[in-house]
């Protein structure tokens, strides 16, 4: 019988691989790079021994390695490690892969390659090799150092933002654009893709493994476990995602179960399989002409990735407040490609989106980085110190400081405490300079090249790049420069510890600006990448040296934008001071709106008796645009009817739970400069002396009450309509203030109806 040529190939990788990690281990060099030579040897750009035929099924067998791969990080990651992970390293990372994206998109557009697979190149270029670190820590037994852990969970991190990348490259790759809308709907697709499986498998999972406990031996428990894999990888793809995620996602769900310990130990051997047939296949597309034609390619890329890697995770690091040796240390372990690096130059080379020389150079890059990178991790502890010695002293000084600050633990929080005094300011002004830029771009541009010139110079886009950056400098100035916090601004804590940050948001500011400088430029001079890319740090250098001329500006505008947008505030500020000068001394005066559950609601104010019970004075209530002041015993008190309450607060806060009905509103306060809070000091001849409070006829006389008597110590708040007004007493009234002023100076007449003196005392023994 002929043996089929998949199983023929299949021997010869395995047979290649298995004398190529006996040699590398012997070498002590890490496996990985045997296997990719190895899968060079039998490959087709090698001559000299028997190579592989069917080469659709070795991709088969590749795409089942990464696979396995997915599913076995998946089952090491497990979501619980990620609470674990911390700020640090999710800051190193994310600030790491982004600085690598961009640094190979500029590297592509330089060199002349299309927008794809400038994108794609970044994405590759951004990926560290977990298999590489792990194996060079076990090898020079580094896992227990402080600088490992930041690292390891460096890479859980990047994994997932992997397996983000994946999912958004596909997407852009297959639409061929940058659609925006795009992008969030399937970010918005991943999040609920996540969520739904998580629930089901964090739910479903356990109760299976608990029903079947009885029968689950080693070999079943294998079987299961890859059924599973390979069922979410189905579901995945189905719905439009990759088979890579679906692996990932069931080997992080298993890992949360009892069993993903035991299932991580059972896969190890069939991923380790898999695996190497994927490193081996990826060795076979090694083209010796493509390397030496782009030999020079190779050594750039090689440099970008160890001193940028080196640099983005470095300056990451101490962004997320580690200190400098260990930062120095994590920048050098991370400094390679790896596995995700060849995912998605596989995804891109699938999609037909990629230079068809650009898989090769990544795999030499890998092969270059992965032989360099046991040695940067041993030399790694020499470097550091040997750098860190050099560090002027000054900013040795502000790099402690801002490392103590991260660690701060005390009411603050400090990612919080940067987002509310610096965050929201640069997202704001972020949005103004990319609107600018769209809209010069889209909008003026156009219109100045169709009415006037007539022509598509370059000149013409020099001339609107400059026009952009001067309009934007007063933005850009804001995002740059930041106002050191001064003791007016915040409590003396605060202040010392946005001090000890001013290091990490200055790095922070000035790594954003470089962005936008770049949006704006790459807007006008994207066909001429390379003079646009030495432009940048010109304009920026010109922002800093004329920042003094353009802050004035926006300091101007940032102050009208706040002015407008806390109008409201303010007045609502303005009105409530105005009517707590209605209460005198040590009460105020608080605004309630009867609830419709009120048991208040329905009854007269003479019912209610407020003031019998509680002790405070209704000074007011105002219902729509018609106000009752001083409001009659007879006067019904109806559902959301606004009730202006004087008392102290053990006073206000009883009062509160029968108007309100246990049910507080934030009701708008309306005040009234006719209406205050007025003093009447009655001398010997004051018409007043003599009378009872009810005798007085205040609500004819001044549309007022008297909510306080002062005499010499003596005060008496919310006095009884009986009491007799006395020389040298000191009447507090709320009313008219034209009125009251009348009242002051002896300038009316006491009614001399008895009918007047009897409404009055209705209205006054009973509210």
């Amino acid at each position: 019988m002929e043996l089929p040529e998949l199983i023929q190939d299949l021997g010869l990788i395995l047979m290649a691989a298995a004398v190529m990690t006996l040699l590398f281990k012997w070498l002590k060099q890490p496996i990985v790079l045997g296997y990719l030579i190895a899968g060079f040897l039998v490959g087709p750009n090698f001559q000299f021994l028997p190579v592989v035929h069917d080469k659709v099924g070795i991709e088969t067998w590749s795409n089942i390695g990464v696979i396995f791969m997915l599913f076995g990080l998946g089952l090491e990651f497990s979501f619980r490690k990620l609470t674990h992970v911390g700020k640090a390293a999710t800051i190193t990372a994310s600030f790491e892969i982004l600085c690598m994206i961009l640094i190979g998109f500029a590297v592509g557009q330089i060199l002349g390659w299309d927008t794809m697979s400038s994108l794609f190149l970044g994405a590759i270029l951004s990926m560290s090799s977990t298999t590489i670190i792990v194996k060079a820590f076990d090898e020079q037994n580094l896992k227990g150092v402080n600088f490992a852990s930041i690292v390891f969970g460096v890479l859980i991190v990047e994994d997932i933002i992997a397996i983000l990348l994946l999912v958004l490259l596909g997407s852009i790759a297959v639409t061929k654009s940058f659609s925006g809308v795009e992008l969030i709907q399937s970010s918005l697709q991943l999040v609920f893709f996540l969520i739904l499986w998580f629930i089901l498998g964090i739910y479903l999972l356990p109760l299976f493994f608990k029903i079947c406990r009885k029968l689950l031996t080693d070999e079943i428990l294998l079987i299961i476990s890859i059924a599973f894999c390979f069922m979410m990888v189905i579901i995945a793809v189905k719905v439009g995602f990759s088979s890579a995620l679906g692996a990932f996602v069931m080997g992080s769900l298993l890992a949360e179960t009892v069993k993903g310990s035991k299932i991580e130990e059972l896969i190890v051997p069939v991923k380790n399989l898999f695996s190497a047939i994927f490193f081996v296949s990826v060795g076979m597309l090694i083209d010796t002409q493509i390397l030496v034609n782009n030999f020079g390619i190779i050594i750039l890329m090689t440099a970008i990735t160890i001193f940028g890697k080196f640099l983005g995770t470095a300056v990451g690091a101490l962004l997320s407040g580690c200190n400098i040796k260990s930062s120095m240390q994590s920048g050098m372990s991370m400094a390679q490609i790896g596995e995700f690096s060849f995912i998605i130059a596989m995804l891109g080379t699938k999609l037909n989106v990629l230079d068809s020389n650009l898989y090769p150079i990544a795999v030499a890059v890998s092969a270059i980085t992965t032989f360099t990178t046991p040695y940067l991790i041993k030399y790694s502890g020499f470097v550091s110190d040997h750098l860190e010695m050099r560090i002027p002293t000054r900013l040795r000084q502000s790099l402690l400081k801002y490392e103590s600050a991260m660690r701060y633990t005390g009411k603050h929080g400090t990612i919080g405490l940067i987002w509310r005094v610096h965050g929201i300011k640069i997202l704001l002004n972020s949005v103004i300079i990319i609107g600018i830029a769209i809209g010069c771009r889209y909008a003026a541009a156009p219109f100045i090249n169709e009415n006037f010139i007539h022509s598509h110079a370059p000149f013409l886009n020099y001339v609107m790049c400059l026009a952009t950056v001067i309009i934007s400098t007063p933005f850009l100035v804001a995002i740059f420069l930041s106002r050191r916090p001064r003791s007016g601004d915040y409590d003396s804590e605060t202040v010392l510890l946005l001090q000890r940050l001013h290091f990490g948001v200055l790095i922070t500011r000035l790594f954003i600006g470089f962005i936008l400088v770049g949006f704006i430029v790459g807007n006008f001079l994207s066909i001429y990448a390379f003079s646009g890319f030495v432009l940048i740090p010109f304009v920026m250098l010109a922002l800093m040296l004329f920042s003094n001329y353009f802050e004035p500006v926006y300091h101007k505008f940032e102050t009208q934008f706040i002015a407008h947008l806390t109008e409201k505030e303010q007045e609502e500020v303005a009105s409530r001071a105005k009517l707590s000068n209605l209460a005198p001394w040590d009460v105020t005066l608080t605004e309630f709106e009867l609830s419709q559950n009120s048991p208040l609601v329905a009854k007269s104010l003479r019912e209610a008796m407020l003031r019998n019970r509680l002790g405070v004075i209704v000074a007011m209530i105002e219902r729509g645009n018609t106000r009752l002041i001083p409001p009659r015993g007879e006067d019904l008190l109806l559902p959301f009817d606004k009730i202006f309450l004087i008392g102290d607060d053990s006073q206000l806060a009883a009062a509160r739970k029968e108007i309100e009905n246990d049910q507080y509103n934030d009701v708008e306060i309306v005040a009234d400069d006719e209406i205050g809070l007025m003093s009447i000091l009655l001398d010997a001849e004051h018409p007043f002396v003599g009378l009872m409070i009810r005798e007085c006829g205040l609500r004819e006389l001044a549309e007022g009450l008297i909510v306080g008597i002062e005499t010499g110590e003596t005060r008496q708040l919310n006095p009884a309509p009986e009491v007799v007004l006395q020389t040298n007493n000191l009447l507090w009234i709320v009313g008219n203030k034209d009125s009251i002023k009348q009242l002051q100076n002896k300038k009316f007449e006491l009614a001399s109806s008895t009918n007047i003196y009897q409404d009055t005392m209705v209205d006054y023994s009973d509210h």
